[in-house]
C-alpha cells in the first residue's frame, strides 16, 4: 500500500514510518526538514521509504506529497503552544491537496478528552480530565476545530484519539472504541497509536468516526 505520513518527524509519525515500512508499504515521509527524519529501513524490511521536504503551506507541494496514495496519514500538531490553530490550518491544507488529487482515505492523531465522558467514569478520571481540559483548552480547541474540518470534508476519514502519550515499546494490545473513548483509558505509546492507526486504514467500520484508543 501507498501511504503519505505528515508529521512524521515527531513521536507518533516516526513510529507510523517504521512500522509502515516493517509491514511492506510504500511509505512517503513528509517533513518539513528532511534532515530532522531518523528513521530508515531496518535490514529486512519490505517497505520503501521516500522523503520529502515540503512547505504545508505550498498547496502544489502537498499535493505532490498525496497525489497517486493509498491514504494519508497525519500525526501533525504544534511543537509548542506558540501557535494556536496550527492543527487545524495545517490539516485543512491537507484536506484541500487529496480532494484536489482525488484520495480519499485519511486518518489523523486527535486527542481522548474530544470524546464524550464515558458511563460510569470514576471520579478521579473525571477530575484529572477537568484539569488537564483547562491546561490544553488552546489545543483541545484547535483539534476540535480540525474535526470539524474533517467532517466537511468528501474523505474517509478517522480522527484517533489517545489519552497521554510514552514513549514505551509497542506492544499491539489497547482498547478501542469507535464513537467514544475506554474508560479510565489514562495513557497509551506512542508506537501503539501507530499501531492502531495502520491497522485502521483498512477497517471500513472506522470511517467517518472518531476512535478512541488507550491502554
Amino acid at each position: 500500500m501507498r501511504i503519505t505520513v505528515f508529521g512524521a518527524t515527531g513521536g507518533v509519525g516516526r513510529e507510523i514510518v517504521r512500522q509502515g515500512l516493517a509491514a511492506g508499504h510504500e511509505v512517503t515521509a513528509v517533513v518539513r526538514d528532511p534532515a530532522r527524519l531518523t528513521v530508515t529501513a531496518a535490514p529486512g524490511d519490505p517497505g520503501t521509504l521516500e522523503v520529502l521536504g515540503t512547505d504545508l503551506t505550498a498547496p502544489e507541494q502537498v499535493r505532490a506529497a498525496v497525489a497517486g496514495r493509498d491514504a494519508v496519514l497525519s500525526a501533525l500538531g504544534p511543537r509548542d503552544r506558540k501557535d494556536p490553530g496550527v492543527t487545524a490550518r495545517l490539516t485543512r491544507a491537507v484536506l484541500a491537496a487529496m480532494a484536489a488529487e482525488d484520495v480519499r482515505r485519511l486518518l489523523v492523531v486527535s486527542a481522548s478528552p474530544l470524546a464524550p465522558t464515558p458511563p460510569g467514569e470514576p471520579l478521579v478520571d473525571r477530575l484529572m480530565e477537568a484539569v488537564v481540559n483547562v491546561v490544553f483548552r488552546a489545543a483541545y480547541a484547535d483539534m476540535r476545530a480540525m474535526e470539524a474540518a474533517l467532517a466537511g470534508s468528501g474523505t474517509d476519514w478517522t480522527a484517533v484519539r489517545p489519552p497521554r502519550l510514552l514513549d514505551g515499546p509497542g506492544t499491539g494490545r489497547y482498547r478501542k472504541v469507535i464513537g467514544g473513548r475506554p474508560k479510565s483509558g489514562r495513557t497509551l505509546n506512542r508506537a501503539d497509536v501507530a499501531h492502531a492507526m495502520l491497522a485502521m486504514i483498512e477497517d471500513r467500520g472506522t470511517v467517518r468516526q472518531a476512535v478512541g484508543v488507550a491502554d
